[in-house]
């Protein structure tokens, strides 16, 4: 009986845990849709308004009419997109390397590749913007995609996914005669789904909601992501919060649908290779 008491008594504080965690969560995303209803005026009232209002139309015209929202939109989704795509690429073929090849030096490699973890990255945004300025990249896409393509948490992701692989494996296809490439395509990357998954989300969510490199590099409003375009908004003497909301509101959503898309491969993904038998 006292077992029984005890156990429905953790469970009472596990869900009430629960409930408080989920609010937390929930109730932030739930007034930041409700704010971007409302004017500014309306936002700042007291009490704050907590059910939906009527002025999205008059927001949503507002963020069009002064940062061009929809290009906006478009420039940040083709960034993301092209990043995901082309550091995943990067991170795989490099992960894949320090996994399944040994030479000398390969250790201090990867640890001078970690060491990146651990640099500010203010440290390296004058450098890199004196190299783009050579390259006369600034106000272009590539100078945004570029210098972050060889990301390190993204190479030690896929190293440590890669090493669970049996090298059993890779030697009967290279006896099978399987170029590299291909032993890499048709051998390495199919199991490799989970982590591609779990890479493919961060990659995106750390592209999508980059503000201060795109601000340094981007200079028309033209080509503005949308962190800079909605940190645009805000004036020195008046500023529209409900066209900000309303933008940051439309924002998270190529995030939400990511991760809904890929979130049933995102902790198998994470936790591939932490366990070796």
């Amino acid at each position: 009986m006292t077992t029984t008491a005890a156990r429905r008594g953790r469970g009472i504080l596990l869900t009430s845990g629960l409930a408080i965690v989920l609010a937390v969560v929930v109730v932030p995303f739930y007034w930041l849709v409700v704010a971007a209803t409302h004017s500014s005026q309306e936002i700042f009232s007291s009490p704050p308004p907590l059910i939906p209002g009527g002025h999205l139309p008059d927001n949503l015209a507002t963020l069009q009419e002064t940062a061009d929202f929809g290009r906006v939109l478009v420039n940040s989704l083709l960034i993301a997109v092209l990043y995901t795509v082309c550091a995943g690429a990067v991170c795989t073929l490099a992960g894949y390397g320090f996994a399944t090849y040994r030479f000398r030096g390969s250790n201090g490699l990867f640890g001078l590749i970690m060491l990146g973890l651990v640099i500010p990255v203010q440290v390296t945004l004058v450098p890199l913007f004196r190299m783009m300025a050579d390259l006369h990249w600034l106000d272009t896409y590539q100078a945004v995609i570029a210098p972050n393509l060889a990301l390190p948490f993204g190479i030690f992701l896929m190293r440590q996914s890669m090493s669970a692989l049996p090298q059993e494996l890779l030697d009967s296809g290279r006896m099978d005669g399987c170029g590299e490439l291909k032993l890499f395509w048709k051998v390495a990357l199919p199991p490799m789904k989970p982590a591609l998954a779990a890479l493919a989300i961060f990659l995106f969510l750390y592209q999508w909601n980059d503000f201060i490199w795109p601000l340094i590099v981007l200079r028309d409003s033209s080509s503005f992501t949308v962190p800079v375009a909605l940190a645009s908004l805000q004036g020195l003497d008046d500023t529209d919060y409900g066209a900000i909301l309303a933008g940051t509101a439309i924002a998270a959503v190529p995030m939400a649908l990511v991760f809904l898309a890929l979130q049933r491969h995102f902790v198998s993904g994470l936790l591939a290779g932490a366990v070796k038998e």
